[in-house]
């Protein structure tokens, strides 16, 4: 077996370091070809041979054999960055959709519907009630809601939805006797 596949297979350093100085210009340029940005692909070549280099390696081949399995787990690499930007990407568009409407354009509020929302809220149990306040009037996330109030987030979620739940049923009856 040749001295760099089996220091490659070995997860010797000096293994991955001559696999880099031989092959990165190859990889890069993969990379490169489906990213299209060198700064992203070069992260790419690096975490696709860290990762493959710290797996437990099955590898029995030799050179020419290592070269193409590296290179392919570095285009995977690059695919899956290019995904996760993308999903990003899209993730923060959402958000932007969702932001809430400036003041100068937020719907005037009707009392009477605001009086029926404060006494549904003031029905809620208590831990119910401050999750959701601070989550919709605070405008805050689960998350900050959670380390807030120093309970679990799952919990958090939990309330807030039991709590919607409450508030809409509420309402809705409150429609009905109209």
């Amino acid at each position: 077996m040749d001295a760099l596949v089996d220091d490659f297979i070995q997860r010797r350093p000096q293994g991955l370091e001559r696999v880099y100085s031989e092959w990165s210009v190859l990889f890069v340029s993969v990379a490169r070809q489906v990213t299209g940005e060198a700064s992203l692909a070069e992260d790419c070549v690096h975490d696709a041979l860290l990762r493959v280099w710290r797996a437990s390696n099955r590898f029995s081949g030799d050179r020419p054999l290592l070269r193409a399995y590296l290179a392919a787990s570095v285009r995977n690499e690059a695919l899956a960055a290019i995904r996760s930007d993308s999903r990003r990407g899209a993730r923060e568009e959402r958000a932007a959709r969702l932001a809430p409407a400036p003041v100068e354009e937020a719907p005037v509020v009707d009392p009477v519907e605001s009086e029926r929302l404060r006494v549904a809220l003031e029905r809620l149990p208590g831990e119910q009630r401050q999750a959701l306040v601070l989550a919709y009037y605070g405008n805050k996330t689960h998350v900050e809601v959670a380390e807030r109030l120093n309970v679990p987030l799952g919990t958090i979620k939990s309330r807030i939805a039991m709590a919607l739940r409450k508030v809409r049923a509420e309402l809705a009856d409150a429609e009905g006797q109209r």
